[in-house]
């Protein structure tokens, strides 16, 4: 038979010598040798191919916006949100569509084609936001899969309006309900924005992934209660927590009692080196914290542990790339991700975990999506892939080759 796309030479993850991988209707239909012809060839000359990146966690409403910000002083979470107030009372639908647009091309240049983004739905930006990522997700719906977040940043107790204005997102097309408890005044206010979160995404049949406990304060609780509330709801959706960094600063009994209410809570987990390396601990004395949650302990008890992105040169973060290689990276160093087995946790966090959190297929199997990446023959393994730190050479996203990075690199899309 002949395959719409036939990768020869490919050194995968599962096969000691090189293979070809045959594609047919956006799908790997054949692993083996000496298959016939494609209507496309591609040599990856021993090269890995891999499935491609994933970034669970990222602002595409936020993206490229933090030469146009006041600078952040302080370095704060808190100062980052406020300095983004303004210029959100400001976004239109077309402003928000152009940045979307231009940070998913620099996630597929970068070989990831899935994405799942936090969208800032509140009474400042209003719909705004979200109306502009859709639009932005609709126009590149050929080259990228993406996920939209209705993500109440600003609060929903201290914010009225923005339960219905949730409600609102869901309706236009949002994938699943985001929160942030830690933005609510008070303990008892932060419990009440996890029940709406949870009541509301159950009422709607959506998954939900919430930022929790981005904080250094010991004190904090929304991951512990969250955990709680799951456990007695046997919530039927999957639920994510995002950044959980005042789980790093507890003592350790406490972490370890959150961490067995995690597990039995089953809640998928989501890091943001990048970011929190940058913001949390900033005013510690020395020794300072580092920023990001347990990874050992979350892997330890069995849940999934990924990592995101997070930020693309917005208020929070002024660097960030959208390479998924760069993250990972990131993630082995903050992480002490060293040994083999745990270098191929690093790559996880990108790849295979990132795809579990957003309910993706991954990897190169038969019958898989033909969602992979291609890399130069120099790079025959994902630890090479991480110390090379270059773009894969091809990005296929199903089945269609939709980006290559040779002399002369190009971009491929219906639009």
């Amino acid at each position: 038979m002949q395959y719409d796309l036939l990768v020869e030479n490919a050194q995968i993850l599962t096969t000691q010598e090189p293979v070809s991988v045959g594609v047919v209707d956006g799908q790997i239909s054949r692993i083996g040798t000496n298959l016939a012809d494609g209507k496309r060839t591609i040599d990856a000359g021993g090269g890995l191919v891999a499935g491609g990146f994933v970034d669970c966690h990222v602002h595409l409403d936020k993206a490229l916006i933090a030469d146009s910000l006041p600078a952040n002083e302080s370095g704060t979470l808190e100062e980052a949100i406020d300095n983004i107030h303004t210029e959100k009372a400001n976004y239109t639908v077309a402003d928000v569509r152009d940045r979307a647009e231009r940070a998913i091309e620099m996630h597929v240049r970068n070989g990831c084609t899935r994405i799942r983004t936090h969208v800032d739905v509140d009474t400042i930006g209003g719909l705004t936001p979200l109306r502009g990522v859709l639009e932005a997700r609709e126009a590149w719906a050929d080259v990228a899969d993406v996920q939209v977040v209705a993500f109440p940043q600003e609060g929903i107790v201290r914010d009225p309006g923005t339960d219905d204005l949730l409600k609102e997102a869901l309706t236009e097309g949002a994938d699943a309900v985001g929160g942030m408890p830690d933005n609510e005044r008070t303990e008892s206010d932060m419990q009440t924005h996890v029940d709406y979160c949870l009541e509301l995404a159950q009422r709607n049949g959506v998954p939900i992934d919430m930022h929790v406990d981005e904080t250094d304060d010991p004190a904090a609780r929304s991951l512990e209660y969250l955990a709680a509330r799951v456990i007695e709801e046997g919530f039927d959706d999957s639920v994510t927590a995002g950044h959980t960094c005042a789980l790093a600063a507890y003592d350790e009994s406490h972490a370890n009692r959150v961490v067995e209410l995690l597990k039995e809570a089953d809640i998928q987990m989501v890091t943001n080196p990048p970011t929190n390396l940058l913001l949390q601990g900033r005013h510690d004395q020395h020794p300072k914290r580092r920023g990001i949650t347990r990874v050992h302990d979350l892997l330890e008890a069995g849940l999934t542990v990924a990592a995101g992105q997070d930020c693309i040169q917005d208020g929070f973060y002024p660097y960030g790339r959208a390479s998924m290689i760069e993250t990972a990276l990131i993630t082995a160093h903050a992480a002490h991700l060293q040994t083999p087995a745990e270098r191929s946790v690093a790559w996880s966090t990108v790849t295979d975990s990132a795809a579990d959190i957003i309910g993706a297929e991954h990897g190169i199997r038969e019958g898989l999506p033909a969602t992979f990446n291609v890399y130069t023959p120099s790079v025959t393994s994902p630890t090479e892939a991480l110390r090379v730190g270059d773009p894969p050479r091809h990005v296929v996203h199903e089945g269609r080759v939709v980006a290559e990075n040779t002399s002369s690199s190009t971009l491929h899309s219906d639009r």
